[in-house]
């Protein structure tokens, strides 16, 4: 889940702003929530991290 486009209660503003202290936690909560995973960049930088271990692992098994 994104913060894109939650709307916070207290203030009416997306919670993505942060615009008001229950904004900026949501915001930090769902941060802490998302993890180390996240920092892949989701489905495509998981498919490169991938490739780039197929890749590695081709050269290593590959014949001199």
């Amino acid at each position: 889940m994104t913060a894109e486009w939650l709307v916070c209660a207290n203030c009416a503003g997306r919670v993505s702003e942060g615009r008001c202290a229950v904004c900026r936690a949501e915001r930090a909560r769902l941060r802490e929530e998302r993890g180390t995973w996240a920092a892949l960049g989701g489905p495509a930088g998981l498919a490169a991290l991938l490739l780039a271990l197929v890749a590695v692992c081709l050269l290593v098994t590959k014949p001199a």
